[in-house]
């Protein structure tokens, strides 16, 4: 059966979204000072507005019925379009924050592109979403340049940090047919083409946080295409536990 470009569009930005919020929020009551708590808290759930509108619209699109919170909680981690990135463990401070800010500026760029589509309802969804983005993209770029131009200790968390997730970069601006039907169906983003910027700003990062840009690696991709790391499974066990436990309770 033929996927519709349109509702996988609204699908992958909206378990992007999803997947992180749920990851920092398992930073409540464990961040490093109460003020950090309350932040990474208000980043997921930017993220998880953000899912409620795409998911909601992929629905929509699909009009069989399944609204935001099936797509959410009732699909397995097979069902999942989430790219690679957001769903990898959040391990220290260093890790979240190197995660959340290669996200981010990738985020950032794509909305802004997506704000100007055709379809009216990608771009109003982008739009609004931008103040948020933009905040993440910068809060997480000073966190990378506090840490890696910090002491000894925190520049190696830094380093070891972007050993682990670099890996999963490429993937971010990879372009397949979905993605091309998407473009031309006026509410996708030729990813491919914001790689130079997108290199330009972390970059600059790099060379204040005094890090130096790791080499290529291995790409490792599938995330668009259900193709999922052992660590999704656990996140929505976690996540999914109380609404497949409970189906038809109400709130």
């Amino acid at each position: 059966m033929r996927q519709d470009p349109i509702m996988q569009s609204a699908l992958r930005l909206g378990d992007d979204a999803l997947i992180l919020g749920q990851r920092l929020s398992e930073w409540c009551g464990h961040a490093p000072t109460i003020e950090v708590d309350l932040s990474l808290a208000n980043l997921g759930l930017d993220l998880i507005g953000q899912a409620m509108h795409f998911l909601g619209l992929a629905g929509d699109i699909e009009g069989q019925g399944r609204d935001a919170d099936t797509l959410a909680f009732f699909r397995t981690d097979l069902d999942f379009t989430n790219c690679l990135l957001v769903e990898q463990p959040n391990g220290d401070f260093a890790q979240t924050m190197t995660r959340q800010w290669l996200y981010s500026t990738y985020q950032q760029l794509l909305f802004e592109a997506m704000a100007g589509v055709e379809d009216a309802r990608f771009a109003e969804v982008a739009d609004k979403a931008l103040k948020e983005v933009r905040y993440h993209a910068e809060l997480s770029a000073d966190w990378v340049i506090r840490l890696g131009d910090g002491t000894d200790v925190s520049h190696q968390k830094m380093v070891d940090a972007l050993g682990w997730l670099w890996r999963f970069v490429p993937e971010l601006f990879q372009m397949d047919e979905l993605d091309s039907l998407a473009v031309e169906a006026g509410v996708g983003v030729d990813k491919a083409a914001l790689r130079p910027a997108y290199d330009a700003a972390i970059n600059a990062v790099f060379e204040e946080a005094k890090l130096t840009r790791p080499d290529d690696q291995r790409t490792l991709t599938g995330g668009r295409h259900g193709h999922h790391s052992e660590h999704l499974g656990h996140l929505l066990a976690t996540m999914q536990h109380i609404p497949r436990s409970h189906p038809d309770a109400r709130w």
